[in-house]
């Protein structure tokens, strides 16, 4: 099927290959690359893009030595594919299959791990002074989105390069998005790079005008090459690499193979740190990805013929949230809504188009995000900061001195909490209610339907105090017929069923899953109570009160880590009380869940209905 690919063994070939030869080896590993995530899903506008971009990285390193680091790695399908793992693409993101991201384990040319954002040039930079402490000589290649450079982290790391002038060397591949479109200053600079590439077409054609010249012409290149920081300065605005000691070749075409392959050629003989500003497409080569690529960023399975969504659409938290936000932001013109470069994954593009002047994406600049938000809320807004749990993490540090130091009225939707599946340890958003719950001051809720999303948000935005709101991935799917809760108050439970003498207390999503272990043990002439928590934080300590008086057994469940989680806020509240019923928390295990179904990551650990039907089992 494939005239190069099917025979493709190894990274050696590729560089002797021919051009005609690369050229063609791209657009059967574009074709193949939208054949096979058409059937898996995954992030597909992202790997189009850089196809010739990591073909000639291949056509020059030699990363059997030499280290290659992916940025975020939503983007390494093609290393993957150049690299021996072909053949296991229909398994991409699936349990036990090929993961979506670099992964030691896979791969001994995935060196460093990475699903954040902005991470890459400061584990490059850490390898590159390795290398050189232990006086070796490979090369240390970061590639990275300019969506990425947003990132704090970035900067500080290009801040730190230039200071010892390590030999690294790094792709920043613009295609002018991360996941939605970039915003921020940084993009508006690089922009100006590509429509301005004065300088180097102005030096190239000086270069070549005096070397020309009979017996002087060499010499006086070799003058102007002495000044060209001082040219730089007049024709390229900013200059900000150079400014930082990096020196800068581009803007480079990201889809020409023999530019690219020349470009890195001439950076590998520099001795310093080194930045190739290439210029791609996100979406290349599919009508569909290029016209949509946010909507291919990551995507599920698909037909390949028309580019439309194999699965039926559901109502999901996301899009529950975001139309809330309207209704919320019509009513109080003090609301206002933060996002990190998340703009449709959180469910506010409506938002966006409706409030321009409320809506604010900060890029990928978690930090900045919850500190504006604080800043926000101390002057009188009401700022709602929509950010997927797994990145959250990333401001910890902003939410506990920040926020709930000064104790500001911040509301946090939390999307993608819980299990999200096939993106793996890095994305699932187990671990929030961890390292919330420990900061004084915070509220933390969960709605346990989607329906519940606009109460919470409306009760939330009436606290003067922070506000978690955490719900998951997708919507509603175990169970239809569950009875909204319109009316809040702080740290109240509400009992669905009363009965038996046993008590599952359950949260967010895991409420539908105690239901139908409820149905499942009815059916076997058991009786079970179950309760819904929309409050982790705080507890309702009357309730538990109740109940270590009316029941035997207490367990609690909940979509996060056993440690620090909802269960642990029960056990250790009713040891510090005195009391011995016996409590059984089931949560996820202390260890990183990967990627897979998310009904087998249920499953696995016990988090199913089978799961909670068997415990029930064994304590009667």
């Amino acid at each position: 099927m494939y005239k190069i690919l099917d025979e493709y063994k190894d990274i050696n070939e590729i560089r002797s290959m021919t051009l005609e030869e690369l050229d063609v080896f791209a657009k059967e590993i574009r074709e193949f690359l939208i054949e096979n995530v058409s059937k898996t899903g995954g992030h597909l506008a992202s790997n189009l893009g850089v196809v010739e971009l990591t073909i000639s990285l291949y056509n020059v390193f030699n990363f059997k030595e030499d280290r290659l680091i992916w940025d975020v790695g939503h983007q390494s399908y093609v290393h993957k594919i150049l690299t021996g793992r072909k053949d296991k693409f229909d398994t991409l993101r699936k349990y036990n299959g090929l993961s979506g991201f670099p992964k030691k384990v896979e791969s001994k040319y995935d060196h460093f791990e990475t699903g954040h954002s902005s991470t890459s040039i400061s584990a490059a930079l850490g390898m590159a002074r390795a290398r050189d402490l232990k006086k070796q000589h490979h090369e240390v290649v970061a590639v990275i989105g300019d969506g990425a450079l947003t990132g704090g982290m970035a900067l500080e790391a290009l801040n730190d390069i230039g200071y010892r002038n390590s030999k690294m060397i790094i792709i920043l591949n613009d295609n002018q998005m991360s996941i939605g479109k970039n915003v921020g200053g940084l993009s508006t600079y690089l922009s100006k790079l590509r429509v301005e590439p004065g300088y180097n077409k102005f030096k190239q054609d000086v270069e070549s005008v005096l070397k020309k010249i009979p017996n002087i012409g060499g010499s006086m290149a070799r003058t102007i090459e002495k000044i060209k920081n001082g040219i730089k300065q007049m024709v390229v605005p900013g200059m900000l690499f150079e400014n930082m000691g990096i020196k800068y070749f581009g803007p480079i075409d990201g889809h020409n193979i023999k530019e690219l392959s020349k470009v890195m050629s001439k950076a590998r003989e520099i001795k310093g740190p080194v930045l190739i500003h290439v210029v791609t497409t996100k979406g290349k080569g599919y009508e569909f990805a290029e016209n949509n690529p946010d909507k291919f960023h990551g995507i599920g399975p698909f037909d390949c013929t028309n580019g439309k969504a194999l699965k039926g659409k559901v109502l999901t938290y996301s899009q529950a949230f975001g139309d809330s936000m309207i209704k919320v932001a019509d009513e109080n013109e003090k609301v206002v809504a933060i996002t990190a470069a998340m703009r449709d994954g959180t469910g506010l593009e409506g938002f966006a188009k409706k409030f321009k002047n409320r809506f604010f994406d900060v890029g990928i600049a978690e930090q900045h995000a919850v500190t504006m938000a604080a800043g926000m809320a101390a002057d009188g807004l009401r700022p709602v900061f929509a950010v997927y749990s797994t990145f959250l993490q990333r401001a910890y540090d902003q939410v506990l001195h920040d926020v709930c130091i000064q104790n500001l009225p911040v509301v946090f939707a939390i999307d993608r909490a819980g299990i999200v599946g096939a993106d793996g340890e890095t994305h699932q958003g187990i671990f929030d209610l961890s390292y919330l719950s420990h900061i004084p001051n915070m509220t933390i809720m969960a709605p346990k339907c989607v329906y519940e999303i606009e109460h919470m948000l409306r009760w939330a935005l009436n606290q003067d105090f922070p506000v978690a709101i955490r719900y998951p991935r997708g919507g509603d799917c175990d169970k239809s017929d569950i009875p909204v809760q319109k009316d809040f108050k702080i740290g109240k439970w509400e009992v669905l069923y009363d009965e038996g003498n046993i008590a599952v207390i359950a949260t967010g999503k895991m409420v539908s899953t105690a239901l139908l272990a409820r149905e499942r043990l009815l059916n076997m002439g058991v009786k079970i109570s179950v309760i819904n928590a929309p409050f982790i934080k705080p507890l309702d300590i009357a309730m538990l009160k109740n109940l270590t008086k009316d029941k035997e057994n207490i367990i609690t469940l909940e979509d996060n880590v056993l440690y620090g989680g909802f269960g642990s806020l029960v056990l250790d509240y009713l040891h510090d009380i005195g009391k011995s019923c016996k409590v059984i928390n089931l949560a996820f295990k202390d260890e990183f869940v990967p990627h897979g179904n998310v009904n087998i990551l249920y499953k696995n650990y016990g988090l199913d209905v089978d799961g909670i039907v068997e415990n029930i089992i064994k304590l009667i």
